[in-house]
């Protein structure tokens, strides 16, 4: 892998998968729904959507068939901290798919026909959304547990909030945000490391004429870096418990708080073992193993856990049948005391990575995976740990270390619940 940093400060992480002939090149832009300070709530979303109406140089329709007529792919997402752009192509179409990606990032136009229509678009999706319950819990959960903090915010905004949206207010986001010391290009493709850089760094230079001279950091980043358009300060520790009647025949449940930010290494590293142990992917994980397997009164239950820059996020979710709810808050409460009081056993930890390491290992042979957690992690750290890096800190977790992560994560005291009935 080959990594580095333009005088002007764009990050770019490069790595060659041999054998494929399939490439996948994404920008990360670090400017999420935590920036929209000053603009109508759900303008980073919005952004997202929209610089595909056209820029300065193509148009909707040109931009939609750039990389549709050679077979690739291309797409984007908007999530609290980060808008990301992403295509997949074939290997000798990298240079057409970053030239496309710079483009629509530092040059989009906002036709203002284009705009007024894809409010509808966005409209829509904010109301099919709501309808999916087990999907619009996870942003009201949050949208509570961080109430008068950045990260607060709804990434889609409302039918309200949109409607205020206009082109010049999409031209001042992007200018102020889409600056190139907040983004990184990522690329995993057949292509000889040091061809890719030199190919990738010309294809960028047009896009970035006027960007400032600095140096490059010859350091990894541990904190967020400062900046005018984001405040990074703790949130409040706040505590609710709501139950929202949604007229369903099911219920969506929530139980969960606030968690290790991403620059918490060893906490973070601890709390995604303990996650994957309590609710990960597996059927033998410890709440599938008890409330769906054994009990069957769920039909799915997981933990989940978000990084941010300064806090995090970590729940427990499920959905039963309303019948269900007390017993499943019985059992969910049962099990967390046990993690949180009686620390496992070597022989089970040591399962517990083995079974994390080959999750790990499957997902990170997804190309398209890959080069989204490389764009992630170059606005993040400035770098991408090794494998043996990353594996070496979860081997150094310790039973004791996940009872310490669980008495203070799953602490009674500090959770919040939230329900949809």
């Amino acid at each position: 892998m080959l990594t580095g940093r333009t005088p002007y400060g764009l990050r770019y992480a490069l790595k060659r998968r041999t054998g494929s002939s399939v490439a996948y090149v994404a920008l990360t832009i670090r400017c999420g729904t935590r920036d929209e300070a000053g603009f109508p709530g759900g303008t980073a979303h919005f952004t997202e959507h929209t610089i595909f109406k056209g820029t300065a140089l193509k148009s909707a329709s040109r931009i939609n068939s750039c990389l549709e007529k050679v077979g690739g792919d291309l797409n984007a997402y908007t999530n609290k901290e980060e808008i990301v752009i992403h295509a997949t192509v074939l290997k000798e179409d990298v240079s057409k798919a970053a030239r496309l990606l710079f483009e629509l990032a530092r040059m989009p136009s906002f036709p203002e026909t284009e705009i007024e229509t894809e409010k509808g678009v966005v409209i829509e999706e904010i109301h099919s959304y709501k309808d999916s319950h087990a999907d619009d819990i996870f942003d009201r959960f949050e949208e509570m547990l961080f109430k008068g903090h950045p990260l607060g915010g709804l990434i889609l905004g409302s039918a309200a909030t949109v409607r205020k949206i206009s082109p010049s207010m999409l031209k001042d986001f992007v200018k102020t945000r889409f600056t190139p010391d907040r983004m990184a290009i990522s690329v995993v493709a057949d292509i000889d490391e040091k061809k890719l850089e030199a190919s990738l760094l010309k294809d960028a230079m047009p896009f970035f004429p006027d960007s400032p001279s600095s140096p490059a950091p010859d350091s990894p980043m541990t904190a967020p870096e400062p900046s005018l358009t984001t405040e990074y300060r703790m949130p409040e520790p706040l505590h609710f418990n709501k139950t929202i009647d949604k007229r369903s025949h099911e219920a969506d449940v929530i139980i969960g708080g606030l968690a290790p930010s991403l620059y918490e290494t060893k906490e973070r590293t601890a709390l995604n073992l303990l996650g994957n142990i309590l609710g990960g992917p597996g059927s033998n994980s410890l709440l599938n193993t008890s409330l769906r397997e054994k009990h069957g009164w769920v039909y799915g239950i997981e933990t989940w856990y978000n990084r941010y820059a300064e806090t995090g996020s970590f729940g427990i979710s499920f959905g039963c049948d309303k019948s269900n709810i007390d017993k499943c808050f019985r059992e969910i409460d049962k099990i967390c005391t046990k993690v949180r009081e009686k620390p496992f056993s070597p022989t089970f930890l040591k399962a517990a990575k083995k079974q994390l390491f080959g999750q790990m290992a499957i997902s990170s042979d997804f190309g398209e995976t890959s080069c989204l957690s490389m764009g992630k992690n170059m606005i993040s750290f400035n770098r991408i740990a090794p494998n043996s890096e990353i594996l070496e800190a979860f081997e150094a977790i310790t039973p004791d270390d996940l009872c310490a992560i669980a008495a203070k994560i799953l602490d009674p005291g500090r959770l919040s619940t939230l329900v949809y009935l």
